[in-house]
């Protein structure tokens, strides 16, 4: 018989293909997940309800958990229990709830003890937990860091948090293909951070929505592993699901002697390395959208808005409203510039700066932090500067930066040298911007109050953000060092030298085992029939529907950070649109807001005439302080991917409204006050009088889970026997991810690693044997 013959397919297609499960005829896919990371702040409901279901974790050997979000910064000379360690109640309580939940369902942990805590999407590829070819999934949306290895990494929501540890899938579909191409030599200042800021000036926030980017080009082939982590950190602040790189020879170098990698040299090794790189889109695979761009067109960028699309050359002056013509780009110019304090025109290099931060999962790598240094070496902070702040990614990149005395560098030039953690990136700890504060920021998001409530923030590179450091103002960092390059192309080889503890004996092996024996298999405690009832049915909904016109609403303006600190999901209801609600610093209303205003504070329904309503954040806490606040249906002409899917996962309805002239007979109703009926059944939305205002779309398989009110995991239950099949073909054509690397099996089964205790080093000591794991 004549062989069948694949058409072309892209890297994301053949990763994709390689992790189905179940395909329904609607297009619903059943996907298995290969990596799980997990944090303190969007896991604690998801172990509840595991609890609540009487349900075990799957797989707990492809599960690795760490706390980073809001646990503080600052010197754990002193630590003895995170309980005594943490002061701020809310932050302890989550912290001490992970510790808890990880000894409850026998997951591996790094905690603050650990000195391999550190930023979720940085210790994942520093331990080799992230591999090429991988579905890698976290509750947070800068998972997609990890596709810079050719993995398909994406954040989610709470409820697929809870998903994936019961049954080690999600439910989705198929993404657009999207590649960005970078071709050329990057100029001398510019950095892998300075592309993708680009890039998202070009797209803006909502380019990459539904999509997948691809990042190649020779000067993203010419990028080190960690600058193509700070590129695919950033495909989401584009409004793509993930951002992906082809693996190379980079990419393996990179991976060697990783603990929880193949063991080099090894049949697994070999089996793996000729698998990754086949891992790359074919030469006639078809891309739904195509951007090209020339290296050197690329300048040292900065943000100067309230958005990653609000991007201009260093050397630039800050826009006005009229230097754009789309009159809704004119409105948010004009509400970016009142809240950043700025003036049209005044150049980039005049804007005083009151603090400087690099860090982040952007940014807080080893490669970062020695780029800083170059610029910092021999100099001193201006004196205009509050507080300078160097926050490594984890505790391994803290020590080995101490190793090479970079500490010693910062701390010389005035920077505060900071324990592993995601710091002020988000301030959701006590680093933070007082309001009207200005900063500097190696981060990934400049939203309204993202690093303090009235914060104002500057989103740029580390070598930029260390030149601005050193002079006070936005500076362009080619005037401090001329000749300095970007680390990215030529870039030293990273020095994390890793091994692997050896196994000797069966002292040894007890002190680091406790898995389960069987690699294949952990079904759940409990398999109920095909589907549960676990959300109340949504069929038609009438009334009340509040009109808001504003575009690009993230997740940060839906529910602030400082509010994500509970293991609830109740009772965010009153900190729904928190700082437009209220005046800044106080619980007194603002009276323009529309959910201050009769009869809105009775609102079901939520009519926004803005595009990309819900982008940013992963953090399901949006929907639940929506549906806590009393609606249940959202109405705009796109959504944020997680934000939507998010939606569907509490029983709401988001509602796509692409036609301008449907969506204003809507939002005129909304404007009136007057109410609205939203039929789900019949995928119509009328007027109080019955009249039709406009069709909408639904996918089935959601309209079926919304009108019977079903619960995901139930359903994804009766799947068990097809998720046992993938099982096994994993295991057989991918032996690697079962865990020889990372788990020990020496004849008695899989072996998880277990946290090692810290080693009492003095600080700034430079170490003599080589950096272990």
């Amino acid at each position: 018989m004549p062989s069948v013959v694949k058409p072309p397919q892209t890297l994301y297609d053949k990763v994709f293909q390689d992790h189905i499960v179940e395909e329904k005829e609607d297009g619903t896919i059943l996907l298995y997940i290969d990596r799980h990371l997990v944090h303190e702040v969007t896991s604690p409901q998801a172990f509840e309800g595991l609890r609540n279901a009487s349900r075990r974790v799957r797989r707990p050997d492809c599960t690795l958990a760490t706390v980073d979000h809001n646990i503080p910064t600052s010197s754990r000379k002193t630590l003895t229990t995170t309980d005594k360690f943490i002061d701020e109640i809310d932050s302890r309580i989550q912290c001490v709830t992970l510790e808890d939940n990880v000894k409850a369902f026998d997951l591996t942990y790094f905690g603050l003890d650990d000195k391999r805590q550190g930023i979720v999407h940085i210790i994942g590829p520093e331990q080799g937990f992230t591999l090429p070819g991988t579905t890698v999934v976290c509750g947070d949306s800068h998972t997609s860091t990890h596709g810079a290895f050719g993995a398909l990494a994406f954040g989610i929501g709470t409820s697929e948090v809870e998903h994936v540890l019961a049954t080690q899938t999600i439910i989705t579909r198929r993404s657009k293909n999207m590649k960005v191409q970078v071709d050329g030599e990057l100029l001398p200042g510019v950095s892998s951070k300075d592309i993708i800021l680009h890039v998202i000036g070009i797209i803006g926030t909502a380019g990459g929505t539904g999509a997948v980017i691809e990042f190649c080009g020779s000067a993203i082939r010419g990028l080190s592993m960690e600058a193509r982590m700070s590129i695919c950190n950033m495909a989401i602040e584009g409004g793509a699901r993930a951002g992906m790189v082809a693996p190379d020879q980079i990419t393996i170098d990179y991976l060697k002697g990783r603990p929880l990698a193949p063991k080099v040299d090894s049949p697994e090794w070999k089996k793996a390395t000729n698998y990754w790189l086949g891992l790359k889109s074919d030469e006639d695979a078809k891309f739904d959208i195509e951007v090209f761009i020339d290296s050197k067109d690329i300048a040292p960028t900065v943000s100067w808005g309230t958005s990653p699309q609000d991007v201009i050359p260093i050397t630039g002056v800050v826009p006005g409203p009229d230097d754009f013509s789309d009159e809704t780009k004119k409105e948010a110019c004009k509400r970016a510039l009142k809240y950043m304090g700025l003036t049209a025109g005044t150049p980039m290099q005049e804007i005083v700066l009151d603090k400087v931060f690099i860090g982040s999962c952007t940014n807080a790598r080893i490669e970062d932090l020695r780029a800083a240094a170059g610029i910092v070496k021999g100099k001193k902070v201006a004196s205009n500067i509050k507080r300078a702040m160097i926050v490594p990614g984890s505790g391994l990149v803290k020590r080995q930066a101490e190793a090479e005395g970079l500490d010693k560098i910062f701390s010389d030039a005035g920077f505060e040298w900071r324990e592993a953690g995601c710091s002020m990136c988000l301030g959701m700890n006590p680093d933070i911007l007082s309001p009207g504060e200005r900063c500097a920021s190696t981060s990934n998001r400049n939203f309204e109050g993202r690093q303090g409530a009235g914060g104002r923030t500057h989103l740029m590179s580390p070598v930029m953000a260390a030149a601005a450091a050193i002079v006070g103002n936005l500076a362009d960092v080619r005037k401090l060092a001329p000749q300095t390059h970007s680390a990215a192309k030529g870039s030293p080889k990273i020095e994390l030298d890793a091994h692997v503890e050896d196994i000797s004996s069966d002292e040894d092996l007890e002190r680091i085992a406790d898995a389960p024996a069987d690699p294949v298999s952990h079904p759940s405690g409990t398999t109920p029939p095909v589907a549960a009832a676990g959300m109340a049915k949504f069929e038609t909904l009438r009334g009340i529907a509040a009109p808001i016109d504003i575009a690009n609403i993230d997740t940060d303006a839906i529910i602030p950070k400082q509010f994500l600190k509970t293991i609830k999901r109740s009772g965010l209801g009153s900190a729904l649109f928190h700082a437009w609600r209220f005046e800044a610093g106080s619980d007194k209303e603002t009276p323009d807001f529309v959910l201050n205003q009769e009869p809105y504070r009775s609102s079901k329904i939520l009519v926004c005439t803005g595009p990309n309503f819900g982008c940013g954040s992963s953090r399901e806490h949006a929907p639940w302080a929506l549906l806590d606040f009393g609606i249940k249906c959202i109405i705009a002409p796109s959504f944020g991917d997680i934000f939507f899917n998010n939606t569907f996962k509490n029983g709401m309805l988001p509602i796509q409204i692409t036609d301008q002239a449907a969506l204003e007979k809507i939002a005129v109703d909304a404007r009136a006050g007057k109410e609205i009926e939203v039929d789900l059944v019949n995928q119509v939305i009328r007027n109080a009088d019955g009249e039709e205002l406009a069709k909408f779309d639904v996918e089935e398989f959601r309209k079926h889970c919304l009108i019977n009110g079903l619960d995901d995991i139930g359903l994804t239950m009766g799947s068990v026997d097809k998720i046992e099949k993938h099982e096994a073909r994993r295991t057989r054509e991918w032996p690697w991810l079962d865990g020889s690397g990372y788990l020990a099996r020496h004849g008695k089964g899989p072996v998880k690693v277990q946290a090692a205790g810290v080693p009492k080093t003095n600080r700034g000591e430079v170490l003599k044997e080589p950096l272990d794991w």
